[in-house]
């Protein structure tokens, strides 16, 4: 399956999706924050990258403007708890593939992951 990159500030959220994402079969790198995220992307270079936007020192937006940047063309699906339309237009704005809102729902994320993946055949 598909190598995905997970980068939250989160403990219980990377586990929450890792264990989704190891049960469909896909490999999983957790990151614990956008730093990190940013590197193991550029050395790793993963199918997909699960993205949260807020945490503290570098947040999911500057993450996106950052790959961007560097030209990482890695597909972003952004799950986050913040519902706001302008944070969710902004995203797509900046590359992102799709936007799913926590709590993350098991369907709601495979479906996501299926279709962003499946584009990129």
């Amino acid at each position: 399956m598909a190598l995905i990159l997970i980068v939250d500030d989160s403990q219980f959220q990377r586990t929450t999706i890792s264990s989704i994402l190891k049960k469909s079969g896909h490999e999983v790198i957790p990151a614990k924050g956008g730093v990190e995220g940013i590197e193991l992307a550029i050395e790793k270079k993963p199918d997909l990258i699960i993205l949260d936007l807020l945490m503290p020192e570098f947040d999911g937006f500057e993450v996106l403007k950052e790959l961007k940047r560097k030209s990482v063309d890695i597909p972003v699906l952004i799950a986050s708890a913040d519902i706001q339309d302008t944070s969710h237009d902004l995203c797509m704005e900046l590359g992102a593939a799709d936007f799913i809102n926590k709590p993350i729902n098991h369907d709601k994320l495979t479906t996501a992951i299926n279709r962003i993946l499946g584009s990129r055949d």
